[in-house]
């Protein structure tokens, strides 16, 4: 079976269990992983206090805006994403505001849309496209897809991390390229190539992905 195959269904079936799983209005992504990565360029600790601001900010959204909202609360090295959908710009400014006050949280992204709340199988698509996203990382060689969270709503890819220039690029440029993204979002955290090598010791090939006929636009945060 080819390597690019190979790695895909690794990645699916990892990810199996959400997709199938029950769906509740109200989605947390990440929190529940609760397994710290020894390859990961974050801390064990700034790891732990990422899972930790994901657990809170689920905790404490609002219950009037519960049946309404459909929210994703994702950290990486204390930086929160919020990701999905809410009523009205009332509840969107107000989870954003709770969001802040969460301890630890150095900066939040508040992409939540004012739009219905997306529907499962939606959902499904999204976890699907993250999953061929990694998996296409996992074949490039060019970064490590350890040092990239991947998070799709509707179809926008939303990417953290910890990166250099380099792997940066490489990173986005996959993303563009990946079948059934929208739209990147590039919230990416960019430090020199000295301070990854420090972080890790591995070294990756900089040859640029091959693009196709169309690729999604990316913005920058």
């Amino acid at each position: 079976m080819p390597k690019s195959k190979v790695s895909l269904l690794t990645v699916l079936f990892a990810t199996l269990p959400m997709l199938t799983a029950c769906v509740p209005a109200v989605i947390v992504t990440g929190a529940a992983v609760g397994v710290m990565s020894a390859h990961d360029r974050r801390s064990s600790g700034v790891q732990a206090d990422d899972e930790v601001a994901e657990w809170k900010g689920s905790n404490r959204l609002p219950a009037q805006f519960a049946a309404t909202s459909h929210v994703n609360f994702i950290a990486y090295n204390r930086i929160l994403l919020l990701s999905g959908e809410t009523a009205d710009d009332t509840a969107r400014q107000a989870i954003g505001e709770m969001a802040k006050n969460i301890d630890g949280i150095r900066k939040v992204h508040n992409e939540l849309l004012i739009a219905p709340v997306t529907s499962f199988s939606s959902r499904s698509n999204d976890g699907f496209i993250s999953s061929k996203y990694k998996a296409r990382l996992l074949d490039s060689n060019q970064v490590s897809a350890n040092h990239i969270k991947p998070v799709t709503e509707n179809a926008t890819l939303f990417l953290m991390g910890i990166v250099n220039e380099r792997e940066a690029k490489a990173a986005v440029a996959i993303a563009r390229t990946t079948d059934g993204v929208r739209k990147v979002v590039n919230l990416l955290e960019i430090v020199t190539e000295a301070e990854t090598r420090r972080m890790d010791n591995t070294t990756f090939s900089s040859a640029p992905p091959a693009a196709p006929a169309q690729v999604a636009p990316v913005e920058a945060r």
